[in-house]
Order: structure tokens, then sequence, then C-alpha cells
């Protein structure tokens, strides 16, 4: 399994009920005694529009800070990389070195 799977479902399972709940029907039924008038049913469906509204605004907020959380990993492991090769690069400079020495002293005796 890839390993952002499961931080996207820890950031997407809390507000699931949310979402499933927004996505239920909410608008006026015509079996529910009185009819619904057509004012009714535009006044819901604005109303639905703006609270889909502000829940693709949450979400846009919460998608962008974790833009930036993995943007910033990414960055601290670029850093990381870069300080490891570095450290290997030294090693095999001093075990070229200690091959150079080794060779010169069984060279010489």
């Amino acid at each position: 399994m890839a390993t952002w799977v499961v931080p996207a479902l820890k950031a997407v399972l809390p507000h699931l009920g949310t979402i499933i709940s927004a996505t239920l029907p909410v608008f006026t039924r015509k079996g529910d005694g009185a009819q619904a008038t057509l004012q009714q049913q535009i006044a819901e469906l604005q109303n639905a529009a703006s609270q889909n509204t502000a829940y693709i605004k949450e979400l846009a907020a919460q998608l962008e800070r974790s833009l930036a959380a993995v943007e910033a990993a990414a960055e601290a492991a670029d850093t990381r990389l870069h300080r490891i090769t570095m450290v290997a690069i030294a090693a095999v400079g001093v075990a070229g070195l200690s091959l150079m020495g080794t060779l010169y002293v069984i060279l010489t005796r």
C-alpha cells in the first residue's frame, strides 16, 4: 500500500459523516402532506448550493494545508538526502585514501 494512503484516510475519515449528510436528499418531498411550491424548492436548492460552497471551501483549505505539509516534508527529505550524499562522498574519499595508504605500505616493504 502506498505510504500516502494512510494520512489521506486519516484526513478524510473525520469529515465523512459531514460529506454523507450533505449529499443526502434535503429537499422538500411531495409525499410529505403539503404540496411544495416552486419557490420553496428554489430556496432549498439555493440553500444546498451555499452549503456545498462552504463545504468545498473548507475542503480546499484542508487540501492546501495538507499540500503545504507534504511540501515541507519533501523539502526536509531533500535536505536529508543531500546531507547523506555528502557523507557518502566523504566516506568514499576516506576509503580511497586508506586504500592508497595501504598500497603504499605494501609496495614499499
